[in-house]
């Protein structure tokens, strides 16, 4: 089943759509959400850009994405039922708060005439609810301004979908006691219209019929709802308590990374650090301090403060220190769209240094994967000693699935040890006399007697440190950085290509792997053979990548941006990997990549006629 809850930025829907996802996790159903919201801070009332809405797919089996089209709408005005309305199928279920279809309120969105009355609507099954009326009437004796008593519609709507799907109440109620523990008088209202919504889906007769969707049966374990940067705030914890190390954030706020940076500042019982910086340069080089001085250091942005960090991160890059650079992608260029998700910072990540400046980087495929990205970020910086971008996205950030709560026996060891003796047999220490397997330079605590070294971003002689401008040391260097990140042991990709005679390869990386392996199954089911990889590790690229590309007719490479992994494929592999871009701000629908698909294996059939 697929829902959305629509409505203005003030109606809360996010709000709404979290409950409603808690309640669905506690019920044991598989799940996938897609929030979005607008970039404005309050945009107008009643407008199309001031739309909110809250996607959430749930079912008896495992899932991959938040669904194509929702089968149920709720709209909480004319705004929401316009901007939401070419999304529907046929025979979706439309619930419409009447209340708000003034004149007015159509004429804001350019509706000359009432869609609820001029049969426009008939190809859906529509049902006309009051909700503003419904729930005045349900706080008539709360004693709150009938302003105050609106604010809870969202919850009367909330009520009527639990009821519709059998969705546990007990949650909520406690959820909204807690919230307005300080106004006992507000919570007790919400509660109250929330009761109300539940009594009148089972009392009315427009909704004859409610739907249970059973548990999913999923791997035994202890299991939560997790949202991508909930994941990655945990996972940072778990590398910094599995290396020894304090974290150490140092952030400026940025959507969508914001909440990584609130929800590590409630952690200070683990050790946990944060600073909230003036601006982005002086977050990074908190943290590349921070580093400098043991910690685990980690900076958190999104592509426009990537760009602001770019000195630093070649600071880093010089001076081979771990620090992790954690990138929510969104749509860009300049401010471009805060709230809307995209992963067109790769090649920023790659390449977007002055000079030779490699730079490992991680990408998690699902909300939550970010937490095992959060670790492997952060075996790799403490292992080479370099700075490692995580990529994850706004898709990935906000939206959230049910999450295997692991075992700490489960966890990767990344004890860390400093450098505490001299490493020459004179006695003397060089900062740069490299580890023969890695090629990572020793770390020296500052203050430990005898180590006393410089760092800088001039060049280095290799081994001593020491300032140099020597032409043929400045290459060696420049290639030994490079080597370091080249020689990274990363896993090899896994292909998925159940019959082993597919001619067709799709590769994703990123958030893209829950509309892929969608697709992907889509396309098995009706009789296609197509194979199915995903990269986590893009740079350096997995070992067999080569040989895998090289196994296939035909690569196809869908990307929220105009290409870039394909551009780096065909460079590096001399393979015509194939292009599949959107930039809309919003993950590919399943069924759009199937047709993708579809036609790959079509137009090889052809060339096979031929």
């Amino acid at each position: 089943m697929i829902i959305r809850f629509a409505g203005d930025s003030g109606d809360g829907m996010q709000l709404t759509g979290d409950r409603f996802t808690s309640e669905t996790a506690a019920f044991g159903n598989d799940l996938s959400t897609l929030p979005n919201f607008p970039a404005e801070i309050r945009a107008p009332a009643g407008t199309l850009p001031g739309v909110s809405s809250f996607q959430l797919h749930f079912a008896d089996h495992d899932i991959l994405t938040p669904g194509d089209a929702p089968n149920v709408l709720v709209a909480m005005n004319p705004a929401a039922l316009k901007a939401n309305l070419a999304d529907l199928p046929r025979g979706a279920e439309i619930i419409v708060n009447t209340d708000e279809f003034t004149k007015r309120a159509l004429a804001k969105v350019g509706w000359s005439a009432d869609p609820l009355a001029d049969g426009s609507l008939e190809a859906y099954h529509l049902h006309k609810v009051p909700l503003t009326t419904l729930t005045l009437q349900a706080l008539k004796d709360s004693g709150l301004a009938r302003k105050d008593a609106e604010r809870a519609k969202n919850m009367f709507a909330l009520g009527l979908l639990s009821w519709m799907y059998h969705r546990p109440t007990h949650g909520t109620e406690r959820f909204l006691r807690s919230k307005f523990a300080k106004k006992p008088d507000i919570a007790e209202a919400n509660i109250a219209a929330f009761r109300a919504g539940w009594n009148f889906g089972e009392t009315t007769e427009d909704f004859a019929v409610s739907y249970e969707i059973a548990p999913a049966t999923l791997p035994p374990g202890t299991y939560r709802n997790i949202s991508g940067n909930l994941a990655l705030s945990y996972g940072l914890i778990a590398a910094a308590k599995r290396s020894g190390l304090p974290l150490f954030l140092g952030s400026y706020p940025i959507t969508p990374a914001s909440d990584i940076l609130h929800e590590l500042s409630r952690h200070k019982n683990f050790g946990v650090r944060t600073f909230q910086a003036e601006d982005e340069i002086a977050g990074i080089g908190a943290a590349l301090g921070a580093a400098f001085g043991g910690a685990l250091g980690v900076t958190t942005t999104s592509g426009p403060g990537v760009a602001l960090k770019s000195e630093t991160i070649g600071l880093a890059v010089s001076l081979e220190l771990p620090l992790l650079v954690v990138d929510i992608q969104r749509g860009g260029p300049s401010t471009g769209l805060p709230t809307k998700t995209e992963q067109a910072d790769l090649l920023q990540a790659m390449f977007g240094r002055n000079g030779e400046a490699p730079v490992p980087i991680v990408a998690p495929a699902t909300p939550a994967e970010c937490f095992t990205a959060a670790l492997e970020a952060a075996r790799i910086a403490l292992t080479y000693r370099t700075p490692v971008f995580l990529l994850s996205d706004g898709y990935l950030a906000n939206g959230s699935e049910p999450w295997k709560i692991p075992g700490v026996d489960e966890l990767p060891d990344l004890t860390v040890e400093f450098t505490t003796e001299p490493n020459r047999p004179d006695g003397s220490f060089w900062p740069y006399l490299r580890d023969p397997q890695t090629l990572a330079r020793p770390w020296a605590v500052p203050g430990t007697p005898g180590l006393e070294h410089r760092i800088g971003g001039i060049e280095k002689q290799d081994g001593t440190g020491n300032i140099s401008y020597d032409p043929a040391n400045h290459d060696f260097m420049v290639r030994t950085r490079q080597a370091k990140v080249d020689g990274i042991a990363v896993p090899d990709v896994v292909v998925d290509d159940p019959g082993g005679t597919a001619r067709v390869l799709v590769l994703g990386w990123g958030s893209t792997y829950g509309p892929i392996t969608a697709a992907v199954r889509r396309v098995r089911a009706d009789g296609g053979e197509v194979a199915q990889a995903h990269l986590r590790n893009l740079n350096p690229f997995p070992a067999n990548l080569g040989a895998v590309l090289a196994g296939y007719d035909k690569v196809i490479v869908p990307e929220m941006n105009l290409g870039q992994l394909a551009l780096l494929l065909r460079a590096k592999y001399l393979v015509d990997a194939q292009s599949y871009n959107q930039v809309r701000g919003l993950p590919f629908k399943a069924a759009q990549l199937a047709d993708v698909l579809w036609a790959a294996i079509g137009n090889l059939d052809e060339e096979g006629r031929r």
